[in-house]
């Protein structure tokens, strides 16, 4: 039983000495190269008054009524982004283009964001747009 634990006792003595160095080298890098987190909360937005615009084609030059004239918009994005996000950079359209309709027609209303945004919510997400009166008729 003896001999177990002098034989050899140099390349005893050296293997736990590797050992431990093998371990503590790969512990140090491990730790050192760990990346950090990223921010990852998310924030909410909400514009109450964002006009609406009327989206046409070229030669359609009429004026077109829309009711209501602005939407509530709810958005979403990393806190970065929000940070930063100006009422200026969403907008609220509805593409009348290749409709045809006479008194009126609901029509969903979009919204252009920039990246890294989401939409949450609109209210209302349609809205009613007219085409303007004829001169001469009520």
């Amino acid at each position: 039983m003896r001999d177990l634990f002098t034989k050899d006792l140099g390349w005893k003595i050296f293997s736990l000495f590797l050992a431990a160095a093998i371990w503590f080298t790969v512990n140090t890098v491990l730790h050192e190269s760990a990346v950090p987190v990223p921010d990852t909360s998310f924030k909410t937005i909400t514009y109450d008054n964002l006009s609406v615009a009327v989206v046409a084609a070229t030669a359609d030059v009429r004026a077109y009524h829309v009711a209501p004239v602005t939407v509530k918009v709810t958005v979403t994005g990393p806190a970065t982004a929000m940070k930063t996000l100006q009422a200026g950079e969403l907008r609220a359209t509805v593409n009348v283009t290749g409709a045809s309709f006479a008194n009126g027609l609901i029509l969903p209303v979009e919204i252009s964001l920039p990246p890294k945004v989401a939409i949450v919510a609109i209210e209302p997400d349609r809205v009613l747009v007219t085409p303007p009166t004829a001169p001469g008729k009520k």
